[in-house]
């Protein structure tokens, strides 16, 4: 005969596994190394899209010069066009 129940009823519960961010999703499925997310174009266009959805390390946020806004707004990047290039131009 089957046992019923819980068999782990009254055990204290183990500690809960960190679990990715969205971030580290991408970062992942783009396979790159903390050093190059700055010079990441796609990496730079998915938090440009993303930034104010989903956690974004505030350090690259600020290498990069984007600032997080209150509420969602489609309208695109606030970087100005030469400052993407000077991130990019030597990673193209």
């Amino acid at each position: 005969m089957a046992r019923r129940g819980n068999p782990n009823w009254g055990k204290p519960m183990l500690p809960a596994s960190i679990l990715a961010t969205e971030f580290d999703l991408e970062v992942r499925k783009l396979g790159l190394a903390q050093n190059k997310y700055v010079s990441s174009l796609e990496l730079w266009h998915w938090c440009a899209r993303n930034r104010n959805r989903v956690y974004v390390p505030e350090w690259l946020l600020a290498e990069w010069g984007m600032q997080v806004e209150d509420t969602f707004n489609d309208g695109g990047s606030q970087i100005p066009r030469r400052a993407r290039a000077r991130h990019f131009h030597a990673a193209s």
